[in-house]
């Protein structure tokens, strides 16, 4: 008797991590369950080196984010998301999917319009309190719409929105403290994390390399991710203020962390910006969070991605422009207080959602078989 054949799956977004981690995460779960999937994404953008670099069948559609004023750029940019949505009918015609994920952004535009009119379902999934245009636009026709924030459904215009949590990894459900530390070679003592994404924040290394000596004498663990950009300048800076660092035990100092799962679940207390995803992670890992948002990002995001946790009780909040050194410390000492630390690290975990993956996988699953 021969089996059923394989499903067939689309799925869209790119741009920035908060587009394609998430679109990640949904294609390695459907793969292991033996679906066949496109990535649909901009050749010249990072999807397309991750997609390259885990061996993924993509097809390319040219989109750029759309200009914020009227003008010749906007004409120019609305011809380039006519003739991008149109090689996305043609990818449709072609390998037929049973249904596509997107998950916001520009990038997904072009799919999810050529997937209306063609009648095609689909998904979307935004990982922002504040839902970006495309899935405020487009949401109304999707089968489903899947959130990261309760604080997002007021935006939505659709019957069926859950919120699901972001889809994060499978080690922050089963990665202990302890193995974490161990593998780190930290200590089991108090432990924060400073870091500003993979492309470092100025602001944030500007004050925070002020801080490490003063911290490690304090007997405290600090993890600093410095972003690939900033580092040589933070190191100099270092190397100026404190030429011991190399050989002090408590401070790991490093431009980039491949396994971020192992640097959250050591630690107690993080410094970060306010990405949707590194908030999902910092709630799964049970950390206490300084969040200084991005002050230039889209939408102003990033700063209602915190007020969502500050709301909760889950982290406390600095402004860009007013991080300095004894700001930066003044809220480290706060969080460092045991019962302070502890009810804040409670409030934390409470908004984590460790199974998003796999309820999102069995929505567009569910959509497919329509």
């Amino acid at each position: 008797m021969m089996g059923l054949p394989r499903k067939k799956y689309f799925v869209t977004g790119g741009g920035t991590g908060g587009h394609i981690y998430p679109a990640i995460a949904v294609i390695d779960t459907l793969l292991e369950e033996s679906a066949q999937v496109y990535y649909v994404g901009n050749p010249k953008n990072l999807e397309f080196e991750i997609a390259s670099q885990k061996r993924y069948d993509f097809l390319g559609v040219n989109v750029k984010g759309m200009p914020r004023q009227f003008g010749a750029g906007f004409v120019k940019w609305c011809v380039q998301l006519l003739a991008a949505s149109f090689k996305a009918g043609y990818y449709i015609k072609k390998y037929k999917p049973d249904a596509i994920f997107g998950t916001g952004g520009y990038v997904s535009a072009p799919v999810l319009i050529a997937a209306i009119v063609l009648g095609c379902p689909y998904m979307l999934h935004d990982c922002d309190a504040q839902p970006g245009l495309v899935t405020r636009r487009l949401g109304s026709k999707a089968a489903v719409v899947s959130l990261a924030f309760e604080s997002a459904k007021k935006f939505i215009n659709n019957k069926n929105v859950v919120v699901n949590g972001n889809p994060i990894r499978d080690a922050f459900k089963t990665l202990t403290q302890e193995s974490a530390r161990e593998a780190l070679g930290l200590e089991n003592k108090l432990t924060v994390c400073i870091m500003g994404g993979s492309q470092g924040a100025r602001t944030i290394n500007d004050a925070a390399v002020e801080l490490l000596k003063e911290l490690s004498h304090q007997n405290i663990q600090v993890i600093f991710q410095t972003g690939k950009k900033n580092f040589e300048r933070v190191i100099e800076r270092l190397i100026s203020i404190y030429p011991e660092y190399a050989c002090d035990k408590n401070l790991i100092v490093r431009p980039y962390f491949e396994d971020m799962v192992r640097v959250l679940k050591s630690s107690d207390i993080a410094v970060s910006r306010a990405g949707s995803l590194s908030l999902s992670e910092i709630c799964a890992s049970a950390v206490a969070a300084v969040l200084v948002p991005y002050p230039h990002a889209a939408a102003d995001h990033q700063r209602k991605n915190a007020n969502y946790l500050v709301e909760h009780g889950a982290a406390l909040y600095l402004e860009d422009s007013d991080v300095t050194r004894q700001s930066l410390k003044r809220l480290i000492d706060e969080l460092s207080e045991p019962v302070r630390l502890a009810q804040v690290k409670k409030n934390s975990l409470a908004l984590a959602y460790f199974d998003g993956c796999e309820k999102i996988v069995a929505q567009l699953k569910a959509i497919a078989n329509v």
